[in-house]
């Protein structure tokens, strides 16, 4: 698989407690650069990263980040902020304690009227993986299916584990045929992104994919 390939299904990821404008900035100019899906940042840079990428760079956001316990109407809200601030892509995060009392109803409830909040801008719904059981994340598969989500993503990054071929594998034998898939979390390797990509990721959510091409970039080799 080629290089660029790979670049095109990186959303490239800052999201950071301390990250400044300086590397926000420097975030988008790769994104530009290197053609990659999206750049994927916190929703306060979201309209300064907008205003800088002129219409040239996809903006991807993150609500109810990390934890996914806000209500649902402070997610739709922030999901609508982030939509008429100017961003393009909005990636959710998953109420976790809903999952383990199993209210698939109240989530399924909550992922739709995000995703209405969004105005047609793309919905990814993170269920962070690492904390939930095989029997729950297939669950979610059918769940985030039936709320007409456009992805399910495996990680925030910011739990106790990322990514996984497994988890990849999983959601790609139970999610409905409209959803896509976004492995993101630990993901070091071009190895590792061509292998998600084989067993059905769509969207890689990483930095390091972008550090690498310059990486080969420097020694001649991209």
């Amino acid at each position: 698989m080629q290089l660029s390939e790979i670049l095109s299904k990186c959303d490239h990821t800052l999201l950071a407690q301390t990250a400044t404008w300086e590397e926000i900035r420097a975030l988008c100019d790769d994104g530009m650069k290197y053609h990659t899906a999206s750049v994927c940042i916190p929703a306060s840079y979201v309209a300064q990263a907008k205003e800088y990428g002129a219409g040239k760079l996809p903006i991807c956001t993150v609500i109810g980040f990390p934890n996914g316990y806000a209500t649902t109407k402070a997610k739709c809200f922030m999901a609508s902020d982030a939509v008429e601030n100017g961003a393009d892509e909005v990636d959710m995060v998953i109420n976790l304690g809903w999952v383990k009392d199993k209210k698939y109803d109240a989530l399924r409830s909550e992922i739709a009227d995000i995703k209405a909040a969004c105005h047609g801008k793309l919905l990814k719904v993170i269920i962070e993986t690492c904390l939930l059981t095989d029997e729950e994340k297939i669950a979610m598969c059918q769940v985030v299916t039936e709320a007409e989500a456009d992805y399910i993503k495996t990680s925030t990054g910011f739990s106790k584990a990322g990514a996984t071929f497994h988890d990849v594998e999983l959601f790609a034998r139970h999610i409905g045929p409209k959803v896509k898939i976004k492995a993101a979390g630990g993901i070091s390797s071009l190895a590792d992104a061509e292998k998600f990509i084989e067993l059905g990721a769509s969207r890689l959510g990483t930095s390091r994919i972008v550090k690498i091409a310059k990486g080969l970039a420097n020694d001649g080799s991209y």
